[in-house]
């Protein structure tokens, strides 16, 4: 028997994101995930990228609009993008085990499947998972249980109300979905990789691969994009999707093995079937685990439907943000051959994502993140993504910790106006973006200090860094006008003086301080994320911290006329530092002080939070 606070089910983005918020707010959290590794869609087992609201590059400008992920999710990005320049995928699944295993109040438990929730009226009282490596079953007793397994097997097994397929048209009012209601979903994918070679790889397909001619992948991008240097067939298809006419639970197995016979019918015509420029290159690498984009979506206090992401509906309660594309599949997939293999609705700005949408309906204390939350199909076709479901899952941990902490069930969250702003403060704390929400927090002391700085831009002012807001979001197709504050929402130094340059907060009396936190400047207009495509990865600063970020700094405190450093730190990547002082400093002056960035001439820094303690 293993008892905790808070159970998360399953460890793809949304369950590691989701486990490490609730751990680091103070509960203590198992996490069950069923394979040997975690990232889900993610992992090394099925390699898929995470993409979020910057729509792989369609968002973002400098310094207007910066729509990537913050929080969790970018801190493992600036991670993986400086630790993993290789781009290996195992060094990814690496990097979300060290978090995890690190995380002092979290209990990690791979290849263990949460198998039922047993009931008592509408509350679940304790779980039972199964390990088949080692043959043991636990019962794992908790206050509030998460399901973010995708497939949402444990709250099915409790009951939970769900949905499967597409609503019709008219149920939400969304023009994007069918007539009429049925059970087609969104197919399933095996990637693959390549590698090209210094002398012809010929390839013989088995026997019971798939035959595809020019005309079946005409609408399907695959010829003629290796002969330039940096583009290739390295990561390779999307669009090798199929099952979405089946169960893509009950038929997973049969969805697999057809998407091997896939692959391997597209190879074959790759390399064998007309000048592809595929002579030299042979596949190394393909998954036997399909990456699954839709199954079952729970019903929760609140289905988020197509109206809500198109108009970006305001939530009192929203716990995250969304804006990839209301990106729909024909269901046949790669048989659909007269289809595009995707149509993209462009959503235009970036819109809430209610914690209602991730609280059961019927059970008190089950929650969901990822792509099982409660929305329509049309809607969950945005809201799928991987960096989504990273942000949706620090919300509902986040959320489900506050909950513990208060002794209160999650279906009585969305009512406790008090309870919701705290568990929103803490989010933007922790360097999440909420759209509208900024910083209120009374103990924090830099909101009432007196700030300077040695240079500044007139975009970039000193009382940037107090200015509530962590990102600048006002540029096209950033946020709805009213609900964002203009600006950089940054300090800038003058790139025409060199560093080192120092920005100081001053108070009128002594002050006690024990807590300093940074927020650096990580160019969140630009995409980040693991990628084996090598033209989708030249878009990016890979293998390096991002150019902007600071990179040496120190922290300094004045007493009498002698200003004292406190802290000195190189070699920062990082977007989010919070330093704990190892005792309490009494001044009326701190400053920071930039030594060096990554590239960028101009010292920058986002946000400053100063507590007691």
């Amino acid at each position: 028997v293993i008892r905790t606070d808070i159970l998360v089910a399953g460890g793809g983005m949304a369950g590691v994101c989701c486990a490490l918020a609730a751990a680091r707010c103070g509960t203590k959290v198992v996490l069950c995930h069923n394979r040997p590794s975690l990232g889900g869609n993610a992992s090394n087992e099925v390699r898929m990228h995470v993409v979020g609201a910057d729509c792989s590059g369609g968002r973002g400008a400098a310094l207007e609009t910066e729509a990537r992920e913050g929080g969790i999710i970018e801190e493992i990005r600036l991670e993986n993008a400086v630790h993993n320049p290789q781009r290996s995928a195992s060094v990814f699944d690496l990097i979300l085990y060290d978090k995890c295993r690190n995380e002092p109040n979290l209990t990690l438990m791979l290849n263990n499947s949460v198998v039922n929730f047993k009931m008592s009226d509408n509350r679940i009282e304790h779980a039972i998972s199964e390990n088949r490596s080692t043959e043991n079953n636990f019962k794992i007793e908790a206050d509030i249980f998460i399901d973010c397994t995708g497939d949402g097997g444990p709250g099915v097994s409790a009951g939970a109300r769900f949905r499967e397929g597409r609503e019709s048209s008219s149920e939400y009012s969304e023009s994007l979905a069918p007539g009429k209601a049925d059970l087609k979903r969104l197919g399933s994918t095996l990637m693959f990789h390549a590698e090209r070679h210094e002398k012809p790889m010929p390839f013989v397909a088995p026997t019971w691969a798939r035959k595809f001619t020019e005309e079946d992948l005409r609408l399907r991008s695959h010829a003629d994009i290796v002969a330039a240097d940096d583009a290739g067939l390295e990561y390779g298809y999307w669009w090798v999707e199929w099952g979405g006419a089946l169960d893509t639970i009950g038929d997973n197995e049969e969805i697999r093995d057809e998407l091997l016979a896939i692959i391997m019918g597209v190879w074959d015509h790759v390399k064998n079937g007309g000048e592809h420029g595929a002579e030299n290159w042979a596949l190394d690498w393909f998954g036997f685990l399909p990456g699954k984009r839709e199954s079952r979506r729970f019903t929760g206090l609140y289905t988020l439907d197509q109206n809500d992401i198109m108009h970006s509906t305001p939530f009192d309660d929203a716990i995250a943000f969304g804006g990839w594309p209301i990106d729909v599949h024909p269901v046949e997939g790669v048989e659909a051959v007269n289809e595009e293999p995707c149509t993209q609705h462009k959503v235009p700005v970036l819109y809430d994502i209610p914690l209602r949408s991730c609280i059961s309906g019927n059970i008190s204390n089950l929650m969901f993140a990822g792509r099982n939350i409660s929305a329509t199909h049309i809607a969950f076709a945005s809201t799928r993504v991987m960096a989504t479901a990273a942000v949706i899952g620090q919300g509902v941990g986040t959320a489900a910790a506050f909950a513990t902490h208060a002794h209160i069930i999650p279906s009585e969250i969305p009512d406790n106006r008090d309870l919701v702003n705290s568990i929103q403060q803490r989010l933007i704390r922790d360097d999440a973006f909420l759209i509208g929400i900024t910083n209120n927090d009374s103990a924090d002391l830099a909101r009432i200090s007196r700030i300077t700085a040695s240079t500044q831009l007139p975009n970039g002012k000193a009382e940037n860094v107090v200015s509530g807001c962590t990102r600048s979001t006002h540029g096209k197709r950033g946020v709805t006008e009213g609900r964002t504050i203009q600006g950089t929402h940054r300090w800038m130094s003058s790139p025409s003086e060199p560093l080192p340059q120092w920005i100081q907060l001053s108070w009128n009396e002594v002050t006690n301080i024990g807590r300093i936190e940074l927020v650096f400047d990580t160019g969140m207009h630009r995409i980040l994320t693991l990628s084996h495509s090598n033209e989708y990865s030249a878009k990016m600063q890979w293998g390096m911290a991002q150019r902007e970020t600071v990179h040496s700094y120190r922290i300094e405190y004045k007493t009498g006329s002698t200003w004292k450093q406190i802290i000195t730190v190189r070699n920062n990547f990082e977007r989010k530092r919070v330093h704990r002082l190892s005792e309490n400093i009494i001044t009326n002056d701190i400053r920071i002080v930039v030594l060096e960035t990554y590239g960028e001439k101009s010292a920058r820094i986002v946000e400053i939070r100063v507590y007691r303690d």
